[in-house]
């Protein structure tokens, strides 16, 4: 019988996760699945992925789960800590989203 050797369905690049072979992050699949879309809603935005890749990718997510969460929360606070072009051009414009966020969040 023949070995077949595992697939790889994410990759670890450029200091992120990355769907193998594609410019796709880990982060926007975990998102949509997070969201409760199935695979097969994800594909349908991300029509360069195959439903396998979908599947592979969150499959890699639930085994890793602790660890990607850690991954994305910390990616989420280096994103609010990044000073916002809009908080210094318009910050009054600025105060509104943020205040409409947080209604969005709660």
């Amino acid at each position: 019988m023949a070995v077949v050797a595992a697939k790889v369905y994410v990759d670890y690049r450029h200091q992120g996760y990355w769907i193998a072979g594609s410019r796709i992050s880990l982060d926007s699949i975990v998102y949509a699945f997070r969201n409760g879309l199935s695979p097969e809603s994800i594909i349908q935005s991300f029509p360069l992925l195959t439903l396998e890749q979908v599947y592979g990718a969150i499959a890699f997510y639930l085994a890793n789960r602790a660890e990607i969460d850690n991954y994305l929360l910390a990616e989420e606070t280096a994103f609010e800590n990044m000073p916002q072009p809009l908080q210094t051009d318009d910050p009054d414009l600025y105060q509104k989203l943020i205040l409409v966020k947080a209604q969005r969040e709660n």
